[in-house]
This record gives C-alpha cells, sequence and structure tokens, in this order.
C-alpha cells in the first residue's frame, strides 16, 4: 500500500535522528576511552631514573586521585547516556502516535493511509463547501453592494462586468488558462447530461428510440461567478437546435475537482412572459418598442403578454393606437392597456401591472420603454427565475449617446447596427436594478414596491434590498441580449437629493465613454492645435 507523501517526511526525520542519536552515542564512547587511557606528561618524572627519589605514598596518592577522576567521568558519561536513552524513548513514542493518529484502528485492527479514508474526509470537506457556498439556497446580504454578480459566457465569448484598463465589457477568452477552464466546464457538464447518475432521475433509454446525446455545439450560455472562500460556481445550459426543452446543469469547484449538485430538464415551452411596462408621454419611444415587440416577441417567441400601464391623458390615444394597429396587423391581442390618471411612478405602473394578471403564477419582466431585447434573452429570463427560489436582476448592456459615438459619420446608422458590446459604445449598467424577471407570487410575497417613493431611481434598490434580505437565490449577471437605448435625461428639481444624485450620474454616465467625454472637453484646445497645423503646412507650401 502506497504511503503518503506526509508518512515519508515523517519516516525519513526518524532515520536521520536515530543516525544522529547513534553517531552521539559512539563519539561519548571514543570519550570515554580517552579518558580512561593512561596519560604521558612530557615533563613527568619517569620512574626509576628522575622520581625513583620520591616515596611510595606519593605514587598511592596519584594512583587515588586518577582512580576517583575517572570514577566521576564515567558517572557523567553514564548520566548522560541514560538521558539520551530518554529522549530517544519519548521521540519514538511520539513517532508511534503520529502514526496511529494517521492510521486509525477499525475493530481492533490497523490500517495505514486507506484510500477510503482519505477520500471520505476529501468528499466530507468538498461537500461543506458546497453547502456553505450561496448554489442551492440564497443567502441574506445587508445591501446590494454585497452581492456576488455572476459573469456570463457562450463557447467563444465572456461577458464580464470588471473591466478595467485591459478587459471589454465582450471578449475572448484570450488567456490560456481562462479558454481551459471554460472548455473543462462545457465538457464536464455534457458527460453528466450524457452519463447521467440514477439521482438524476433520467432514463437512458425511453424505449422510443436511440438515446439523445449532446455535444458542444448544443451549449447555449453559462453563468459563473466566485465566493473566494469557497470556490466556483457554473450555471449551464443547453438545448438542441430543434427544440425548446434546455437541460440545466450547475457544477460547483470548490478549490478543486468540479463536483456535480444537480442535473435536471428544463421545459419553458409553456412559459408565458408578462412584460410589463410603466409609460407616460414617449409615444415615439414606444413606437419603436413596439416594432422590436413585433419582431421578438410575437414573430419569434410567441408565449409572451404585454402590460402596458399608462399615466396621464395626454398621449394615450397614440398609445392605442400603436397597439390596436399592431394586433391588426399580426393578429395579437395578448396585451393589456391599464391607464391611470396620475402622476408617473414608475413603482406604481409596475405594481399595477402586476396584480391586473388574473390568471394565478406568472412570470413578469419589468421592462421600460427605451430597452431593446433578444428572443434569446426572454429564454435566459425563463430559465433564471423559479418561483419560491429565485429571481432574476440581469444586467443591462446601456448604450451611449450616438451623436457622439458616430460623430464621425453624418447620421448615426440604424439602432439594430448600434446593439455592439464596445468600450466606446457602452457600459454595464451594474448601477441599475429596473430590468427584472420575477414570479408573481415571489413579487407579492416580499411586499412589492415601496410604493411612497416617488420620481427616479430609488423604488428598484428597495426591491432588490428586499430579494437581499429574503431567503430567495438572486441571479445577477450581465446578458448580451438587453440593451438599453441612449435617450435624453431630465433631472427634476421635484426629486429628492438622493434621487437627484442617482439621476445626474446616470445622465453622465450615459452619455459617452471616457475617451470621447475627454474629446468633448478639449475640443476646444483640439481646434486649435488642428488651425495651428494647417496654418504650418499652409506657410512651409507658400514658402
Amino acid at each position: 500500500m502506497r504511503m503518503s507523501r506526509r508518512g515519508l517526511v515523517i519516516q525519513a526525520r526518524t532515520r536521520w535522528l536515530l543516525v544522529g542519536l547513534a553517531l552521539l552515542f559512539s563519539l561519548v564512547l571514543l570519550m570515554y576511552l580517552l579518558e580512561c587511557a593512561p596519560q604521558t606528561d612530557g615533563n613527568g618524572s619517569l620512574p626509576g631514573i628522575v622520581g625513583e627519589n620520591m616515596g611510595k605514598e606519593y605514587y598511592q596518592a596519584l594512583l587515588q586521585e586518577q582512580e576517583e577522576h575517572y570514577q566521576n567521568r564515567a558517572t557523567s558519561l553514564k548520566r548522560q547516556i541514560a538521558q539520551l536513552k530518554q529522549e530517544l524513548q519519548e521521540m519514538s513514542n511520539k513517532l508511534k502516535s503520529l502514526q496511529e493518529k494517521k492510521s486509525p484502528k477499525v475493530n481492533g485492527m490497523n490500517y495505514q493511509g486507506t484510500k477510503e479514508q482519505v477520500s471520505n474526509d476529501l468528499l466530507e470537506f468538498l461537500h461543506s463547501q458546497i453547502d456553505k457556498a450561496e448554489v442551492s439556497v440564497g443567502a441574506k446580504v445587508p445591501s446590494e453592494y454585497g452581492v456576488i454578480p455572476f459573469e456570463s459566457f457562450t463557447s467563444m465569448k465572456v461577458f464580464q462586468l470588471e473591466m478595467g484598463l485591459t478587459r471589454h465589457p465582450e471578449e475572448k477568452p484570450v488567456r490560456k488558462d481562462k479558454r481551459d477552464e471554460l472548455l473543462e466546464v462545457i465538457e464536464a457538464g455534457l458527460e453528466v447530461i450524457n452519463n447521467p447518475d440514477e439521482e438524476d432521475g433520467q432514463d437512458e433509454d425511453d424505449g422510443v428510440g436511440e438515446k439523445q446525446l449532446y455535444s458542444e455545439n448544443d451549449f447555449v450560455e453559462g453563468y459563473y461567478r466566485t465566493e473566494k472562500d469557497k470556490g466556483t460556481q457554473y450555471e449551464l445550459f443547453y438545448k438542441k437546435m430543434d427544440g425548446m426543452e434546455y437541460r440545466h446543469v450547475t457544477l460547483f469547484r470548490p478549490f478543486g475537482p468540479l463536483m456535480k449538485v444537480k442535473s435536471e430538464t428544463v421545459d419553458i415551452s409553456s412559459s408565458i412572459i408578462n412584460i410589463i411596462v410603466p409609460l407616460a408621454g414617449r409615444t415615439e419611444a414606444f413606437a419603436q418598442f413596439m416594432q422590436n415587440f413585433r419582431d421578438v416577441c410575437i414573430h419569434q417567441d410567441k408565449h409572451v403578454h404585454l402590460t402596458v400601464v399608462y399615466f396621464g391623458q395626454d398621449g394615450l390615444s397614440e398609445v392605442k393606437g400603436i397597439l390596436e394597429s399592431v394586433a391588426r396587423e399580426t393578429n395579437f391581442h395578448n396585451y393589456t392597456l391599464v391607464s391611470l390618471s396620475e402622476e408617473f411612478n414608475r413603482g406604481r405602473g409596475l405594481d399595477v401591472g402586476a396584480r391586473a394578471w388574473e390568471k394565478g403564477e406568472v412570470l413578469m419582466f419589468f421592462c421600460d420603454v427605451d430597452v431593446y431585447f433578444t428572443a434569446e434573452f426572454l429564454n435566459s429570463c425563463r430559465l433564471n427565475a423559479e418561483p419560491g427560489k429565485k429571481v432574476f436582476y440581469p444586467v443591462v448592456f446601456s448604450l451611449y449617446n450616438p451623436a457622439v459615438v458616430y460623430v464621425s459619420q453624418d447620421l448615426p446608422p440604424p439602432v439594430e447596427q448600434q446593439l455592439v458590446h464596445k468600450k466606446d459604445s457602452g457600459f454595464w449598467r451594474d448601477f441599475g436594478f429596473g430590468m427584472t424577471c420575477q414570479y408573481r407570487t415571489d413579487f407579492l410575497t416580499v411586499g412589492g414596491f415601496d410604493l411612497e417613493v416617488k420620481g427616479w431611481g430609488v423604488e428598484d434598490v428597495h426591491l432588490y434590498r428586499k430579494y437581499l434580505h429574503s431567503d430567495l437565490m438572486v441571479i445577477r449577471t450581465p446578458v448580451p441580449g438587453l440593451f438599453h437605448l441612449w435617450h435624453e435625461k431630465h433631472c427634476g428639481d421635484e426629486l429628492t437629493p438622493e434621487q437627484y444624485r442617482m439621476c445626474i450620474q446616470s445622465k453622465a454616465m450615459n452619455e459617452a465613454s471616457h475617451s470621447h467625454l475627454g474629446m468633448l472637453v478639449f475640443r476646444e484646445e483640439i481646434e486649435a492645435h488642428l488651425r495651428k497645423q494647417a496654418y504650418r503646412t499652409h506657410s512651409e507650401a507658400v514658402g
């Protein structure tokens, strides 16, 4: 049986200790022999020559003195040898104790470093790491800043929040270790799906045909996040091209091998999303929103209900006309228009829209009129919200002012061509919590929005904090299919100081990237430089 590395180290140290003690014992014996040997003093008298005049008493006294000296020395050496033997015995006892701890007795028999014991201890520790991490249940978090967000990825790209100087909102994994890590995770998920355990509750052969195998091409998207003291969690989704049935695999790497947490089939074919949009005015933006809604929800997804909560009377007829026009052209009638004769309040509008649904449980997507989403995002919404277990708070990619981004062009390109994840085109809106997917019962259970909040922004954060303080899991991750289109912001005087600060912060961040803002700030200096350069070139040409 192979001995562990720790056992080899202890054995080697003991061997060297024994060798050292043997050498020390030999040295002590050598000293003893040297001490007992007759001494010859070069200056001493030789018997019969110089010392023959000395009497017999002198030699007897000299012999007595030497004998006492040797006896004292022998006693001292015996005492030292006894101490060395005692230390050696103590060391042997310690070594034996360590070996017994390393190889515990089972039924009165010793076994040394069995693989079963080591494996059981390791698995127990790794499973304790999973239990400590926020994998199966949510953890109560004191504030929005305590949440560990996910980063999303496909087989080709990673969508990340932390950018810094070298990272981009969307990029291919450049470092080999990151590429290898994600490929390993995707392959591990395939292994779980294609070779299920009995605990997964999946029949390898359904009796109808051959077992359906998944490949890397069936990987749709994944999310991962790392809790620094526990490990890395991976949420993986696979789907065949011609089906609406997703396979969801959760893996966890507790700073060691990947461990399967669960493997399940998620059927979203009958999951309806109630998209709730609060609105006041903004009829042109609503017309643009409905164009995207027509393309994505009516023509592609086909499992969506739209609820529009409109504040006031100004523009209400135009909104009705847009909805009726879309209904006539597409034969789509799964929409509800709620009219409120009161001042705009986003939280109030979403609350009314949620309560207007009268068909039981439903998945809701709280949306704004300036948001552009894809069919893939709607599926992500379905996959990451679960009643009584988790809510989905995607991070929106917010587009900058196209007049600044595309200042070198005569006109900005169409909206569809602006939907790119680049530093100069937009940013991950990680301070925004307005776009969310959650089930109606969860929304009502936590108490919904704080309807006392008036104006902009804060009501979203309050609802988000309610979920953080609950037992539900909050899935927070950037998603590639959700964009916030740029529009002019107005921060009104009626806002509280906190709301006004948040509004100004949002307005500044939405305008342009750092480099483009720098170009705007130093525009006059740049233009003066260009004029000087042109004048210098003209002077040299004339001269």
